[in-house]
C-alpha cells in the first residue's frame, strides 16, 4: 500500500480529551502530541495513527490560523460537513470497543448497500462523525 498523502485533520474545543477518547474507543495510538509548554490543555499539533494511516488534530482557538481558514468544531458549524472512512479488519469488534466506550453510534455495523464490504458510523464526543469498515477501496 502506498504511503497516505492525503491526511484528514480536524480542530477540537477539547483537544486533550479528544486524543484520550479516540485511542480509547477508535483504537488510535498516539503518534507525536505537541502540547503548549505553559498550558498543556492547549495541543498546537497532534498526530495520532491507526495502522498505518494519520489523522492530525489540533485545539479550536481564536487565533490567525482559526480566522484564515475559518476553521470549526462540529459544534460551531451547527453540524459537520464530511466523515472520515477508516479501513478496519472487523467492523463488529471495532463497533464493539467503541460502543463500550461511550462511542455515540450513528449506524450499527451493517453490510454496505451497493458495494461490498460492513461498517458502522460513530460520533465522537465533539460530533465528528467516523464510519468504519471492512471496504477497502485499494483492493
Amino acid at each position: 500500500m502506498p504511503q497516505q498523502t492525503i491526511i484528514p485533520c480536524l480542530r477540537y474545543a477539547d483537544a486533550p480529551t479528544a486524543i484520550d477518547f479516540l485511542c480509547r474507543a477508535f483504537g488510535f495510538d498516539r503518534h507525536a502530541i505537541h502540547a503548549d509548554d505553559a498550558d498543556p490543555r492547549i495541543v498546537h499539533h497532534a498526530q495520532l495513527r491507526l495502522g498505518a494511516n494519520l489523522v492530525m488534530l489540533g485545539s479550536a482557538r481564536a487565533d490567525e490560523a482559526q480566522a484564515r481558514y475559518r476553521w470549526k468544531t462540529p459544534a460551531e458549524a451547527a453540524g459537520v460537513t464530511a466523515c472520515i472512512y477508516c479501513v478496519i479488519d472487523d467492523d463488529d469488534a471495532h463497533y464493539v470497543r467503541a460502543r463500550a466506550e461511550g462511542a455515540d453510534i450513528a449506524t450499527q455495523p451493517h453490510d454496505n448497500e451497493g458495494y461490498p464490504g460492513r461498517s458502522y458510523s460513530a460520533r465522537d464526543p465533539e460530533g465528528n462523525i467516523w464510519d468504519f469498515g471492512t471496504y477497502d477501496p485499494w483492493a
